[in-house]
């Protein structure tokens, strides 16, 4: 397998867009030497996109997370998350009712902001169901996982409606080599038990590509997808979306991924970046 060094390889683009947990972040804090490559790739004049499937917070509240991790070379417009498309949609779609959602508190107030009540998986009376109009699945935390996934199971079970996943990462690192359950594995179990497909959003769906590549033109013009480089950590979202979107990929070993495993998991899932890299300080 063949290892590139990512301040070779960004000179061959004029956008490099990065994901956050396992590129930017991890487990402990702020990847050590990050900032300074944010801001040297900034110096040398590229364009610079965070995509995040983190859909527990809003633009707003990432990048004072960012900043108080100790990353300052970083605007609010350059971050866009999964949880922005999610709540678009909704905006758009769900006009009337009530949305319920699988969570926390804190990502439903700013995703569910639609004008519309919501109410929390656990409070759903199961009699009383009909006019809940869409369900979201928006984080790992703040409900109870021994009664409100069956709750989950059974409205979804019992009516018919929009289902929309706003993040759909399956796993997030805890540690070096520990991983903890994210909201897309808990939506693709539901999924897989009911023999549905509910609406996704973040990586390596369509939409935050899209998005962003929008944004981009706005900023600086018309752009070739060959200039813009997708750096992410992971095989199954972050390298599978960009290449999906005709973007080049580039997988670091700094978060998901492990040198050990590459090849392995490179041939079985048949998603092959353009580029490995150790991580984005070289």
């Amino acid at each position: 397998m063949n290892y590139s060094s990512f301040s070779r390889v960004i000179e061959d683009y004029k956008v490099v867009m990065l994901d956050s947990y396992g590129v930017v972040k991890n487990h402990k804090g702020l990847i050590d030497g990050v900032q300074e490559s944010i801001r040297t790739l900034k110096q040398k004049g590229k364009t610079f996109r965070l995509l995040t499937n983190d859909a527990s917070r809003s633009q707003e509240q990432q990048l004072e997370s960012l900043q108080r991790l100790g990353l300052h070379d970083i605007e609010l417009h350059e971050i866009i998350t999964s949880g922005m498309m999610a709540r678009q949609f909704l905006e758009q779609k769900i006009t009337s009712g009530r949305i319920a959602y699988l969570g926390t508190q804190n990502s439903a107030d700013y995703i569910l902001q639609s004008g519309l009540q919501h109410v929390a998986a656990g409070d759903v009376d199961l009699n009383d169901i009909d006019d809940i109009a869409a369900f979201v699945f928006l984080d790992d935390e703040g409900f109870d996982w021994n009664t409100d996934i069956n709750k989950t199971v059974n409205l979804l079970r019992k009516k018919t409606m929009p289902v929309i996943l706003a993040n759909s990462d399956k796993y997030y690192p805890v540690a070096k080599h520990d991983i903890a359950v994210a909201t897309g594995g808990i939506a693709k179990l539901v999924e897989s038990m009911l023999g549905k497909k509910f609406i996704h959003f973040g990586k390596p769906d369509s939409q935050m590509f899209m998005y962003a590549y929008e944004s981009l033109v706005q900023e600086i013009g018309p752009l070739e997808k060959n200039n813009i480089l997708m750096v992410g950590d992971t095989l199954e979202t972050d390298i599978l979306g960009g290449n999906r979107f005709g973007v080049g990929t580039m997988l670091v070993l700094s978060g998901n991924s492990r040198a050990e495993h590459i090849e392995r998991e490179i041939s079985a899932t048949g998603i092959i970046p353009d580029y490995i890299c150790e991580d984005i300080l070289s």
